[in-house]
């Protein structure tokens, strides 16, 4: 714990949404600031040390995924000292707001991004194209975007029929097409599973010499959730700030999937479609040798029954 940021351990949970957004308020004026953007959208800055994360949350997001109802990069501003400036929306906004817009524009007057030696900017699908977006308002800056859409504007992106209500919000004018937007950034790390095809097609969309498109197959649709189980997203922003990430430090973090039991889950699901029990047998079989997986070893005991039975021959033991 940093000193003087032991208040940031209060927990926020439960609170209804006017005392919540007033104690956030509170707790950010007194390491910082505070600032209404309207009213769908504010900011938070806690000011610590030279290294600055940019993160764009939800409300609804950060109720669901910090137990203490608090926006995931408070864990850094107390464990690290980074500073943190927190765009907040209620609701998926894609944060195509003009008071945001003016935002960024003042902090670019001010030199506000200047006087920090290094700035990551993060966020997760609709948060994920924000951080792209606004991170050109820090040119050098390192980009996390998980599942970012590159943009909605049905001009491009006609195929993606999950936003149909942001057909009318412009995804043309300032801080607009998000790939372009990287092209002042130092680096930007693009993750996303190659399986769902939508995040996918974005994801092509962000090819730039300065990305890094890091692919996890079979991870599903919820990667930022995924990551925070096997306590890797952490580890990811701790290496951007640094300026040490790359794609062969983010797989050495990856191998926590082997422990995950929702991509093991959904690894089952897939073999089961494909019928494939030699595969599906090695897959139980180093589960539960490695963890305990009532289901796994049962799994493991049904297809020993099939290839008694004939069906197939069963992988040699070690």
């Amino acid at each position: 714990m940093q000193d003087g940021l032991e208040n940031l351990e209060e927990s926020l949970a439960g609170l209804p949404p006017e005392q919540w957004r007033q104690r956030m308020a509170a707790l950010a004026e007194q390491h910082g600031m505070y600032q209404s953007l309207g009213d769908r959208h504010f900011a938070t800055f806690i000011d610590q040390d030279n290294t600055l994360l940019v993160t764009f949350e939800t409300i609804q997001g950060i109720q669901n995924l910090s137990e203490q109802a608090q926006p995931l990069g408070f864990d850094l501003v107390r464990n690290l000292g980074w500073s943190h400036l927190c765009l907040v929306s209620d609701g998926d906004t894609w944060f195509r707001e003009e008071r945001v817009y003016g935002f960024f524009d003042q902090l670019i007057d001010d030199g506000f991004f200047e006087e920090f030696e290094k700035v990551v900017f993060y966020g997760a699908g609709p948060c994920g194209y924000s951080a792209a977006a606004f991170s050109v308002a820090a040119p050098g800056a390192t980009v996390v975007a998980i599942q970012p859409q590159a943009t909605l504007d049905p001009q491009m992106s006609e195929w993606d029929d999950r936003f149909v209500e942001m057909r009318n919000t412009s995804f043309t004018d300032r801080y607009g097409y998000a790939p372009e937007m990287l092209d002042a950034a130092d680096h930007a790390f693009v993750l996303y599973d190659p399986r769902e095809q939508l995040d996918a097609m974005h994801a092509t969309l962000f090819t730039r010499s300065n990305v890094t498109r890091l692919r996890l197959p079979d991870m599903g649709d919820t990667l930022q959730t995924r990551l925070i189980e096997m306590e890797a997203l952490y580890p990811i922003l701790s290496l951007a700030g640094a300026g040490k990430l790359t794609a062969q430090r983010f797989w050495q973090l990856y191998r926590a999937r082997r422990k995950n039991m929702a991509y093991l889950r959904r690894m089952v699901a897939k073999l089961d479609e494909q019928d494939r029990p030699y595969l599906m047998a090695l897959l139980c079989r180093n589960v539960a040798e490695r963890m305990r997986a009532p289901r796994f070893r049962r799994r493991y005991q049904q297809l020993e029954e099939r290839a008694a039975a004939g069906e197939f021959s069963m992988p040699q033991e070690h």
